[in-house]
């Protein structure tokens, strides 16, 4: 791919129209000071102080921000609570001009929230202490199953793709439940959009769909008694396996190494792009993800896809400490780099 291509296909973005459906987290931020704690007179324990307090979309909603980021048009499909959370995650979604009108808030449910509290130690370093989930563990109830159904069929016809974000691990509990999966198969076997899914634990049940694992993901997809180190050859076999399972093009991410496509042609590999300095790999997946499925509706191959993957992706490591995008000046910019060394 040279200069010339890359910008014709980053230049249909803005005309895209790319539907999201998955589990919407709220990544809530909170900064911390230790030279501000103080100690509880109750429990004798260190208080700490929060200095500052900051959200973002996340899961699906990190998938939003980087397409947003790219230009296209984002619907956001799925289930919210009817609390403070699900107010600033709709709030932040409406900051980036996101549809979200087919989003469904539910009373009795609670909206998804990863609380990550950063410290700043004495010494001008800052780190996360332990995070805080915020999950539904009780499945799906079927009415919102429907409901979520219905939008999907309706919305399906009106965009250029579609992402499926499976974030939650306990089965039937997120948006992605048994029964909202057949409906994508079934869908994505008869339309003509660009369908592709990312799934934390079940990349392996979604059939007739683009996939994007990372490896051990494909791995335990295809080897769930897997608990050792990640040889190449295996994950290569199971990219393999999950291409004849799906019926559809496989994108596996590999991390520093890019991405490995499996599809028609067989496997090729697309080198990763280097980067210098910290990294903060949360949300890379995402963000290739997002670069991945806005080529593929632009019209661009496979290998083309999977390279404006790496490049997004390559951008968005670099943002520490935040949910990191990459807009397409970034991304032009960042192969002409790449092309010039």
């Amino acid at each position: 791919m040279n200069k010339k291509r890359l910008t014709a296909l980053l230049d249909r973005f803005s005309e895209l129209h790319i539907l999201v459906i998955g589990d919407f987290f709220l990544d809530l931020y909170l900064d911390l000071d230790r030279t501000l704690s103080e100690t509880s007179l109750e429990t004798g324990l260190e208080a700490l102080q929060v200095v500052g307090v900051r959200s973002s979309p996340g899961a699906a909603g990190t998938v939003v921000s980087n397409l947003r980021a790219l230009g296209v048009q984002v619907s956001a499909l799925g289930v919210i609570g009817d609390d403070g959370m699900g107010y600033e995650l709709v709030r932040s979604l409406r900051r980036q001009a996101v549809n979200v009108a087919p989003l469904l808030c539910v009373a009795d449910r609670l909206t998804p929230t990863y609380t990550k509290p950063m410290m700043r130690e004495p010494d001008g370093r800052i780190h996360e202490l332990n995070r805080l989930d915020i999950k539904n563990r009780t499945p799906l109830p079927a009415a919102i199953e429907t409901q979520l159904i219905d939008r999907l069929r309706e919305l399906t016809p009106h965009v250029d793709g579609l992402i499926v974000a499976d974030q939650v691990q306990e089965r039937n509990c997120g948006v992605i439940t048994d029964r909202v999966r057949a409906e994508l198969s079934a869908l994505a076997q008869g339309s003509p959009q660009i369908i592709a899914a990312d799934s934390r634990t079940r990349i392996g049940e979604f059939r007739h769909l683009i996939l994007k694992p990372n490896a051990r993901e494909a791995v335990l997809a295809i080897d769930p008694t897997c608990t050792g180190p990640l040889e190449q050859t295996m994950v290569e076999n199971c990219g393999r396996a999950l291409y004849v399972q799906s019926g559809r093009p496989v994108f596996l991410t590999i991390g520093a190494e890019g991405i490995l496509v499996f599809d028609q042609e067989g496997m090729t590999h697309v080198p990763g792009i280097p980067v210098s300095g910290p990294i903060d790999p949360v949300g890379a997946g995402d963000s290739a993800m997002a670069g991945i499925v806005a080529a593929l509706c632009s019209g661009a191959s496979h290998v083309e896809a999977a390279t404006i993957g790496n490049l997004v992706a390559s951008i968005t490591v670099q943002q520490i400490g935040t949910t990191g995008t990459a807009s397409p000046a970034q991304v032009l910019e960042q192969f002409t780099k790449q092309q010039a060394t």
